[in-house]
Formats: structure tokens, sequence, C-alpha cells
């Protein structure tokens, strides 16, 4: 089973506390004790492991035996995922996440049924950042996806304009995602749509062709996931 993996921005000493919310999670919660080992990571590449020399109520201590860097991933995948409704969004943003995803853009689509005011915008995207990074510690990343700010149409047809790869999937598309050559670095923006479907305005305003995922009608939840891990598949993971 590899180390569980824990968050820390300074990972340059020889011995690394681990206090706070993350290490009262590791010794309270997980119950993390002295003589297990740990890694950290600061969610930009770096990482460091040891064991554990000492744990209390408040976190644990690390002594560094290991310290390495992680190359950030190319191509870069961003998924821009429109607004799901209720625990649907949690799901989405937890299995991009988990497959490989290294950027979530939100968008508030047309038929996305999303009531943007201040402050549902800042409590809808302090809920996905959190998912995101619970996720990224639980699928051992040590690069952590990142969600951007709540999108416009305007916003993601900009993405768009400036990505590697355009893919915008859509149930009447003739063209088919596994048919699209990929690139070996830049970005590849996959935009998934809301329940609604994309509006002819909005594919209008893209700009691009947009492509069948597969013979059946995935939820916006689920599509997401399943075209990132097939573009993956072909890129990344081969």
């Amino acid at each position: 089973m590899g180390l569980a993996v824990f968050y820390l921005a300074d990972l340059d000493a020889p011995e690394l506390v681990l206090d706070g919310a993350e290490g009262r999670h590791a010794a309270v919660v997980r119950r993390i004790g002295p003589g297990e080992r740990l890694r950290l990571t600061d969610g930009r590449g770096s990482f460091a492991e040891g064991p554990v020399t000492a744990a209390s109520k408040t976190g644990v201590t690390v002594s560094v035996e290991q310290r390495g860097t992680v190359p950030a991933a190319s191509p870069r995948l961003v998924v821009v995922q429109a607004l799901p409704k209720g625990e649907r969004a949690e799901l989405a943003v937890e299995m991009l996440t988990e497959v490989g995803v290294d950027l979530v853009v939100p968008w508030n689509a047309e038929r996305s049924q999303f009531r943007s005011n201040p402050e549902r915008v800042a409590k809808t995207l302090t809920k996905w950042q959190a998912w995101a990074f619970e996720a990224s510690k639980q699928s051992r990343r040590s690069w952590f996806c990142e969600v951007a700010p709540i999108a416009s149409t305007a916003e993601v047809a900009q993405l768009l304009a400036h990505a590697a790869l355009r893919v915008v999937l859509h149930e009447e598309a003739k063209t088919r995602l596994s048919s699209l050559p990929l690139p070996t670095s830049g970005d590849i923006v996959l935009v998934v749509g809301p329940e609604g479907g994309i509006s002819p305005a909005e594919l209008e305003a893209f700009a691009v062709d947009a492509v069948l995922l597969g013979d059946t009608v995935l939820r916006t939840s689920t599509a997401g996931i399943a075209a990132a891990a097939a573009l993956l598949a072909r890129s990344r993971w081969s």
C-alpha cells in the first residue's frame, strides 16, 4: 500500500512538523503514530518522505529520509465543467481529480440552473477547491488539481481559443473523440455541458466543431471523467 499523502507548503527542513488541520487529521483522524511513514507534498511537484518521530493531538513530526520532484504533466488537461446540481458536483470534482485532470474550471452555462450571486459563487468555489484538495491527497498526487473561479461562456471561449486541442462534447456531433490527433504539449481544453446540453449560442461562441464521446449519453457529472480518461489513455498514460 502506498504512503498516505498530506499537504505541507514548506518542505525544506530535515524535520518537518505537520500541524494545523492537516496535522490533526493525520494524528487524530488517521491515528498515524511514531514509526509510520508519510509523504508530504507542497502540491506543486515537490515531496518529502520519512517516518513519524513524534505525534500528538496537534500533529506529527516527520524525519525526512527522501526528497523528490515530480515534473508537471504534459500536455496539461483542463476540464471546463458545467455546474451540476446537488451532490453530482462533488462527484464530478472528486473523480476528475482522481483521474488526473490538472485544472477544473466551473462553468455557469446557459442551462446550468445556477443562481449567480456573490455569496453563492464564493461558497461554490470554496467547496470545489476543498473537494479537489482532498481528492488530490487521496489519489496521492504530487501536483494537486486546481480549481479556477467560475467562468462565463465568454471566458470559456477564450480558454478554447488558446488551447493546443479544443474538445467540446455534444451528443449530436459526428466526429468521435477517439479520432482526434493529440498534442504532446500545451493545454487540452475539454468542455462538458450541463444536463440540458450546450445551447446553440454557446456552440457558436466556442467556434469549434463539437465531438461525440460514445454511443450512450452520459450525465454531466460523469461525461467529463470518461472523456478525460479516454484522452489520458492516448497521451500521458501511453
